[in-house]
């Protein structure tokens, strides 16, 4: 299954820096724009791997309600 993310990035240094605006936490680099959303991936497969791996450290999960 595909899903589309929204990768912003900006130019720093001759370097693209980036991150995906829907999921906190993924940032990378690269020295172009493929290389960047090549690592990008890679960031965002990372982070999924160490949820699961978290995930099996007795956490539990609840709802909370918040009034916004």
């Amino acid at each position: 299954m595909l899903i589309d993310f929204r990768l912003e990035y900006w130019i720093e240094d001759d370097w693209y820096i980036g991150h995906l605006k829907d999921v906190p936490g993924v940032f990378s680099q690269g020295e172009n724009l493929k290389e960047l959303q090549e690592n990008i991936k890679d960031a965002y497969y990372m982070m999924i791997s160490s949820d699961e791996a978290d995930s099996a450290i007795n956490s539990q999960i609840t709802n909370i309600s918040i009034n916004v």
